[in-house]
């Protein structure tokens, strides 16, 4: 098993910037990629943002490219989604997860979710 827990979340206005971290523990070594995923109220949950643990192959979601940044720390088992630029549409749960395989954007591919994290962002 691999255990996720994000922090990082919180209300900020438009155009401000917030940076999301996850730390993984556990199985660790099982995961080949991770990645952000995010649910607004009423909404399926979409992927933003994720990444190969050994590197290169960042993929977004469209809405976010040029605003946010995936990036990791493999010695301390932590993904981070530096997240700028942000506006009301970004308001939703955020969710780390973890794939055993390189594919981290297609959610029923994926094998550990966190708790989530709620970025709000106000008008």
């Amino acid at each position: 098993q691999v255990q996720l827990v994000e922090s990082g979340g919180g209300l900020v206005q438009a155009g401000g910037s917030l940076r999301l971290s996850c730390v993984a523990s556990g199985r660790t070594f099982s995961t080949v990629a991770m990645g952000w995923f995010r649910q607004a109220p009423g909404k399926e949950r979409e992927f933003v943002a994720g990444m190969k643990l050994t590197g290169g192959n960042e993929r977004y979601v469209d809405s976010v490219k040029g605003r946010f940044t995936i990036s990791r720390d493999n010695a301390k088992n932590t993904v981070y989604l530096q997240m700028n630029s942000l506006n009301p549409e970004d308001t939703a749960v955020y969710y780390c997860a973890a794939s055993h395989t390189p594919v981290i954007t297609i959610a029923s591919m994926i094998a550990y979710w966190g708790q989530g994290t709620q970025v709000t962002v106000s008008s």
